[in-house]
């Protein structure tokens, strides 16, 4: 993206009332299509981003030059802090594949880092067959299962696993019969 220089990363927070909309606006926005039940409306929206402004949280966004938000991240603290959740994240979908995703990873590791965690973890369901783990019984063989997963219409998982991710496990119906939850997990360094 040529004007990523441009582009900063900081702390959300909760005087942040214009970006805190716009957030909002991403989640809805960003998980239309594929997963429309995650945030089906705006105020659905609104709390997530209010949950992720706790303390003990880190709630980051990429914004423009002109403060608006092109992406943003969430950590929530599990295990003492060594593990953390990373949930939620969404980039604006007109500027997919343009690094900020990647960006706002590294971002939350440094962050996470800071606080002495040693691990970021996330769920990514597979809820309308995007994988080749949905519809099948994974109580049959579940490792073999992982280990040839096949990306069928664009599921995230191979993006986390750009980003240093590894599929950790899966929990099998975690969204209905045949729905898996797909997680992933990272070292901090």
């Amino acid at each position: 993206m040529t004007e990523q220089s441009i582009n900063r990363i900081t702390n959300l927070t909760s005087s942040d009332t214009t970006l805190i909309e716009q957030a909002a606006q991403l989640l809805v926005d960003g998980f239309a299509e594929h997963w429309p039940d995650a945030w089906p409306t705006l105020d659905s929206a609104l709390e997530t981003v209010h949950e992720a402004l706790a303390d003990d949280h880190i709630c980051r966004v990429m914004v423009d030059e002109h403060s608006n938000v092109l992406g943003w991240i969430g950590g929530l603290p599990e295990y003492d802090g060594r593990v953390w959740e990373l949930h939620p994240m969404v980039v604006r979908a007109d500027l997919r594949g343009q690094g900020i995703g990647r960006a706002l990873i590294i971002d939350l590791e440094a962050q996470i880092k800071s606080r002495g965690g040693l691990t970021i973890m996330l769920g990514t369901d597979d809820e309308d067959g995007m994988t080749s783990l949905a519809n099948v019984n994974l109580y049959d063989n579940l490792p073999e299962k992982i280990a040839s997963i096949r990306n069928l219409k664009g599921h995230p998982y191979e993006f986390y696993q750009k980003c240093g991710f590894n599929i950790i496990g899966v929990i099998p119906d975690a969204n209905g019969r045949g729905k898996p939850d797909i997680l992933m997990a990272k070292q901090v360094y």
